[in-house]
């Protein structure tokens, strides 16, 4: 049996988490999510609208994944080591370099393949996007009487 582990935030879920999930389970047999601690989204990009658990749920629902993991913060290799995952499947947008954590792995005597998966070039594939298509249009979006 094949591992497959990845990783992200998913603060809001879209269509660009979606195929970077597809594309990871179709590595192996096994896809295991590990969901970014609210401390570790915070250090690094944002305040995360959801909660780490209310994410994790979300993402373990999703069709291609068998589990979803919140990490840990500090080490991101402590969750690999418990994981044992024989693949890391690394989004095309994710700012781990591969070479970097090969080896960080191999120096910690863990066997483990790292494989960056494509974009996916789709209309509001991205948080950002989302979240500037929603500003651009708050006022037709919430200045209809009754709609909620």
């Amino acid at each position: 049996m094949v591992r497959v582990m990845a990783t992200g935030v998913f603060d809001l879920l879209h269509i660009g988490h979606l195929h970077f999930l597809e594309a990871a389970r179709e590595l192996g047999d096994e896809l295991v999510v590990v969901v970014a601690t609210d401390e570790t989204v915070r250090k690094r990009k944002h305040e995360p609208i959801f909660d780490e658990e209310m994410r994790a749920g979300l993402v373990g629902s999703l069709k291609p994944v068998d589990r979803a993991v919140v990490g840990h913060s500090g080490d991101p290799y402590t969750i690999v080591e418990e994981l044992e995952p024989d693949i890391i499947a690394l989004g095309y947008d994710q700012d781990q370099k591969e070479d970097r954590i090969c080896s960080d792995l191999e120096s910690r005597g863990i066997q483990c393949r790292v494989v960056r998966l494509g974009k996916f070039d789709g209309d509001l594939n991205g948080t950002r996007k989302i979240i500037r298509a929603v500003l651009d249009r708050r006022d037709d979006l919430y200045n209809r009487s009754g709609d909620e």
